[in-house]
């Protein structure tokens, strides 16, 4: 009754806010294989988020909606006295449709991470490190409501990060802090029309003034300049858990000072072994991505802009 009880305060909470009522399941209890004769551990993930809000005569108003997220993980981690090599794939994948409105992308996503480090002896969590970082996107993004003119592809963009320097972890790996004095950041632009426009900070196309092509825009930025991440993980009350990632990365060359911010947080909530949910906060700032707004049906570009995504996440997950 106690379970039930707690269960049914946490589905009330979550549907006087502005986000939708969801009903979570967990297939499987978290499991993490380790192969005692190999070095390799493994770790798998598939969950899907999805929500409902329906309205029938309600007198306040209102708009009913569906939303459903597909995301995974994948982490593969080779560790030995000295050596210390992970990799870690991400994806999510989310849709919403809402009552007189077309289907829309709320999440999209794919990442690839690896690290490689090499520390003199046991007694020290500090690793010479070589780290590669991989992003990009599985479908169009648009600047909604238009859903003429896309502002994103997938390669378009495409960041590549790869770097050396130090890192500190825990031996648990629930504290990371990693600094790069040399990190090279590559941004991807494989759609021609984008490149032209200068999206992402390529150099755009140039025109006569008969608005003649002279040149394509580039379809590749190449830049060198200083990378700070940090991971930080802990189980602040019992079943409650509090994760933070941080990117912070300026270029030397193009206005040192200028930085890119990159910061996500997750709470997960533990309610039982079957019973889980998640709230999260993503902020973005780059300079090189500039804002769309809709102006008088013309869609126009503005400077840029601090990005903020707000989630509250549950569903079902497997582990395996």
């Amino acid at each position: 009754m106690t379970k039930l009880l707690t269960f049914t305060c946490l589905l009330f909470l979550f549907s006087t806010n502005t986000f939708s009522q969801k009903i979570i399941t967990t297939l499987s209890p978290p499991e993490v294989f380790k192969d005692t004769s190999s070095h390799w551990v493994r770790k798998n993930k598939i969950g899907f988020d999805i929500s409902e809000i329906a309205f029938v005569n309600w007198n306040a108003g209102g708009t009913s909606s569906i939303s459903g997220l597909l995301k995974s993980n994948f982490n593969r981690v080779y560790t030995t006295d000295n050596y210390n090599w992970a990799n870690e794939l991400i994806m999510r994948y989310g849709l919403n449709k809402q009552d007189g409105v077309e289907l829309r992308k709320t999440e999209d996503a794919f990442q690839f991470n690896s690290t490689l480090g090499y520390r003199k002896d046991t007694l020290s969590n500090w690793y010479h490190t070589a780290k590669f970082n991989f992003n990009t996107q599985f479908t169009n993004g648009y600047s909604y409501p238009n859903k003429e003119i896309y502002v994103s592809r997938p390669f378009a963009p495409a960041y590549i990060f790869l770097g050396l320097g130090a890192e500190y972890a825990t031996k648990r790996k629930d504290e990371m802090l990693y600094l790069s004095p040399f990190t090279s950041k590559i941004t991807l632009v494989l759609d021609q029309k984008l490149a032209d426009l200068g999206s992402f900070g390529v150099v755009k196309a140039t025109y006569d003034l008969n608005g003649n092509l002279i040149s394509e825009g580039e379809k590749s930025k190449v830049e060198l300049g200083f990378l700070l991440t940090a991971y930080y993980k802990k189980e602040i009350f019992k079943n409650i858990t509090f994760e933070n990632r941080l990117s912070l990365y300026s270029d030397y060359i193009n206005d040192f000072g200028n930085v890119d911010i990159d910061y996500d947080m997750v709470i997960d909530l533990t309610v039982n072994q079957y019973v889980r949910t998640n709230i999260g906060i993503h902020v973005i700032y780059d300079d090189n991505i500039k804002a769309k707004e809709d102006l008088n049906g013309q869609q126009i570009t503005v400077g840029p802009k601090t990005q903020l995504k707000q989630v509250l996440g549950v569903g079902a997950v497997y582990e395996f």
